[in-house]
């Protein structure tokens, strides 16, 4: 079995193949990824509901930098983009954490960028990389 580079995880869905290669890609593919891994408990907007919190909205409060008191999976800040994936990757989803690829964590996470705002336009979003980008306070 293939073994994708940032997290070694292996390339089930994807295939290391079909891999993304650039942020827009990235977001297209996250998309639907996100509808099926993460909208019943982020909400289809990224909202939040009472089984997770608003991933989209920072200035409405998503991705604080401290874990809210009632976080029930989260306990480190989120200071960078890597952050979070290193959480999702390690967390998420809550019945399953660890079963995406690691191309698909990443384009889950481009498409939450995106909605919040963030555009790293053709460049491509890598863990490197996200762990260089500070989240906008």
């Amino acid at each position: 079995m293939r073994l994708c580079a940032y997290f070694f995880i292996p390339c089930l869905t994807l295939g290391c193949a079909s891999v993304p290669q650039t942020f827009r890609e990235q977001v297209s593919l996250g998309a639907p990824l996100y509808k099926e891994n993460c909208a019943r408990c982020h909400g289809a907007g990224g909202e939040g509901s009472p089984k997770g919190p608003r991933v989209v909205g920072l200035s409405a409060g998503a991705l604080p930098l401290d874990p809210p008191s009632e976080a029930k999976h989260r306990k480190l800040q989120f200071k960078t983009v890597g952050d979070v994936a290193g959480f999702a990757v390690s967390s998420m989803p809550p019945n399953d954490p660890g079963s995406l690829s690691a191309e698909e964590y990443l384009a889950i996470l481009a498409f939450d960028l995106q909605a919040n705002g963030i555009d790293l336009k053709d460049q491509k979003l890598t863990l490197e990389l996200a762990k260089s980008l500070e989240i906008p306070r």
